[in-house]
């Protein structure tokens, strides 16, 4: 990690297009992506380049939330995705850059993640494990194999 920079990488078995969906449907980013003790209201998301999002987590202790929105970059489905992300609050100045690699292997799908450009308001370790957090629960979402009867 260096000052305002995180890396992931993780393997998780499943396939790249159920992680790819996982990233661009707003029921399923919003299910994953907070940190545990937060809730995620998407309030819009267009998945193309240059199409925009925006989302709200709330701390669920609180009630208090921030929200913060960006724009897709570059797709490239089932294989890479870059977007950014700005914070609305004015305390957390600047654009952070996420890019988000996909790669099939044997066991399942590689994850690489780069988030570059973090606020200096925001300790780079506490971004890091949030991220541990949210792959976790994206592990929980993706991984299993259900049946639809």
């Amino acid at each position: 990690m260096s000052d305002n920079t995180v890396s992931l990488h993780r393997v998780l078995k499943a396939s790249p297009e159920k992680i790819y969906r996982a990233f661009t449907e707003a029921a399923a980013i919003a299910s994953w992506l907070p940190p545990y003790g937060f809730i995620c209201t998407v309030h819009e998301m267009t998945v193309a380049p240059g199409g925009s999002y925006k989302m709200s987590f709330q701390n669920f202790s609180t009630g208090n939330s921030h929200s913060f929105g960006g724009k897709y970059l570059e797709l490239q489905p089932n294989e890479f995705l870059k977007y950014t992300d700005t914070f609305d609050d004015p305390n957390l100045p600047g654009e952070m850059v996420t890019t988000v690699w996909l790669r099939k292997t044997m066991a399942g799908t590689e994850i690489k993640i780069t988030q570059e450009g973090i606020p200096s308001a925001i300790p780079v370790e506490m971004c890091y494990l949030g991220w541990q957090e949210s792959l976790e629960k994206l592990a929980k979402l993706a991984e299993p194999e259900i049946p639809d009867a």
